[in-house]
């Protein structure tokens, strides 16, 4: 006697396999993130809300509160990431927003407000400035997502950028704004003068010329170091408080004395590394 027949299993076809990818894309797209991913890209937006309020003061001719939105963009920028690592929150989405972000606060923000100040007096020239200096941030910015960091690179190396990064040179850019507020009025009479100061940051930007990078530095701090180091910090903080202008040109001098020190610096471990590396012997050589 033949046993219960058993029941019939239709085998899943194509409407049913694309029902299911359905629902998984669904659940995917109202899955839950985490708190931790959102608050480094949201001082990203605030960071993009700043640079463009820049421009907005620039058209206004409120060129000091286009300056101060541009270093407060700066800030954030310095945050967001620093945060993201803190919080393990890093993910691919900000680091891509993150860097549109820094193209339009640091390529394109500073040298518009240059232009509406003195850079459109002389026309096109003015305008050559601009896009070469944008572009130029384009570049340098590109360079830097795509670069691969190399395993055998040695550690010394990590204390230096290629190059001027994109923040500083939207710092050393707007150095004629910083004069002028100070009272160096005669400066934005000369628009020639200034392109050619914009343009050859632009090309600190994208050389190959090592500047220190700051990264490294600090990580440790002697405990007798530890109350002059805050003393400092306060100090510094009022003066850029009482006279910001004159703190800044301070800054941008030291930052380009700094440079040709990093070049040397650097130079200096490069000869050790090579001094340091073993010869093989002319015994072991082999002739092909």
């Amino acid at each position: 006697m033949a046993g219960p027949v058993p029941p019939f299993e239709p085998r899943p076809g194509p409407g049913f396999r694309a029902r299911d990818n359905a629902r998984a894309r669904r659940s995917r797209h109202f899955a839950q993130l985490p708190v931790r991913t959102i608050i480094p890209n949201s001082l990203t937006v605030l960071a993009l809300c700043a640079g463009l309020t820049a421009i907005r003061f620039a058209i206004e001719a409120r060129y000091e509160a286009a300056v101060a939105a541009i270093i407060i963009a700066s800030i954030f920028d310095a945050l967001d990431g620093r945060i993201a690592r803190m919080l393990q929150g890093s993910t691919k989405f900000g680091a891509e927003l993150d860097s549109l972000t820094d193209f339009v606060n640091f390529g394109v923000a500073p040298v518009v407000v240059l232009y509406l100040w003195s850079l459109g007096e002389i026309g096109g020239i003015g305008w050559i400035a601009v896009l070469g200096f944008a572009v130029c941030c384009a570049l340098r910015l590109a360079r830097f997502n795509v670069a691969l960091e190399d395993p055998d690179k040695p550690v010394w190396a990590g204390n230096y950028f290629v190059g001027v990064p994109a923040p500083a040179a939207a710092g050393l850019v707007m150095l004629p704004l910083y004069l002028s507020f100070v009272g160096v009025d005669w400066i934005k009479e000369v628009p020639l003068l200034i392109a050619l100061h914009a343009l050859a940051i632009a090309f600190l930007m994208v050389s190959r010329i090592p500047t220190f990078s700051g990264k490294r530095m600090g990580m440790r701090i002697r405990r007798d170091m530890v109350l002059p180091i805050l003393l400092l910090v306060g100090m510094s903080a009022a003066i850029i408080l009482s006279y910001p202008w004159i703190a800044f040109t301070g800054l941008c001098a030291i930052y380009l004395t700094s440079i040709p020190v990093a070049v040397l610096r650097y130079r200096h471990h490069k000869r050790r590394m090579v001094a340091n590396e073993p010869q093989p012997d002319d015994d072991s050589l082999e002739i092909r």
